[in-house]
């Protein structure tokens, strides 16, 4: 692809340099930076800080969910000699249960089409529509014949400083912004179609976000009930095993209480030896 894009400059720039006006004349050509540019627009950093702290925060909460899945798992394994077959394998299914919505969690902040993706773009469209105006404004005043991004696909093997027009552009964006009075109308429905363009970005993302949220929801009814049931049945078990325990120390105490009586009983019935001797002395 960027070879394609070289060949492709090449030729245009070959084909202009073989026309007999353009070649008395000179081709002028120029290159902007867009990463040099985003870097120093005072509007782009800032609001680049604020998606660093939502990024921040998002990495906060999964660290947060993938502790509590580990505590789980370390809870499981302490416990599993006194829980049942079912009740570890309910335990179990919760973990992975958590695990796929932290997975889930991942992809719509970080994945391909996420949150991520979605804000970044919205942050640097508004800018990339300022440097295109900005670029033609440039290249009309300065009788440019091509304008190219270094920082796109196009590879610039080399090219002079003087071709860099990037603080020329970077001067019309920064001055358009101190402005108070948007001039043209052409302007003004630029800012609007970037107004409405972020509004509709931003609803997309704030019902992502409370889709999220009602999901988590119901994740946390769904476990708060599935521990309820698991207390009811561990504390059904543990009072059937506490009364269990009694009647069998109850039924030891009855039997042990059972032989000492018999054995008294019997001490009672066997007559002594100083008794024979007196029936012996009476006979003679």
């Amino acid at each position: 692809m960027k070879t394609k894009a070289l060949l492709v400059i090449a030729t245009i720039i070959w084909l202009s340099l073989s026309n007999t006006a353009s070649a008395q004349k000179g081709v002028r050509i120029g290159y902007i930076d867009m990463n040099y540019i985003l870097e120093n627009v005072p509007e782009y950093n800032e609001a680049s800080g604020d998606l660093e702290k939502k990024v921040q925060k998002w990495k906060v909460e999964i660290e947060a969910e993938l502790k509590e899945v580990e505590q789980m798992r370390k809870d499981l394994n302490n416990e599993r000699v006194l829980l049942t077959k079912e009740l570890i394998e309910e335990r179990e299914e919760d973990i992975l249960f958590k695990e796929k919505e932290i997975l889930e969690y991942q992809q719509k902040r970080f994945g391909p089409n996420g949150d991520l993706f979605i804000q970044k773009k919205r942050l640097v469209q508004p800018v990339q529509d300022q440097v295109f105006i900005a670029v033609q404004e440039v290249a009309e005043n300065g009788n440019y014949d091509f304008i190219f991004d270094k920082s796109a696909d196009l590879v610039m093997l080399y090219s002079a400083n003087r071709h860099d027009i990037s603080d020329k552009v970077l001067l019309r964006i920064n001055r358009a912004s101190k402005r108070k009075q948007i001039d043209g109308k052409s302007e003004k429905k630029a800012v609007e179609r970037a107004e409405k363009r972020n509004a509709e970005q931003e609803k997309v993302v704030t019902e992502r976000e409370e889709a999220v949220a009602k999901k988590q929801s119901e994740r946390d009814k769904l476990l708060a009930e599935r521990k309820a049931i698991r207390d009811s049945i561990r504390e059904s078990k543990k009072k059937e095993f506490e009364a269990r325990r009694a009647q069998l120390l109850e039924d030891q105490k009855r039997k042990k209480d059972s032989i000492q009586n018999l054995k008294e009983q019997l001490k009672e019935s066997t007559p002594s030896d100083n008794d024979g001797e007196v029936e012996e002395s009476e006979d003679n």
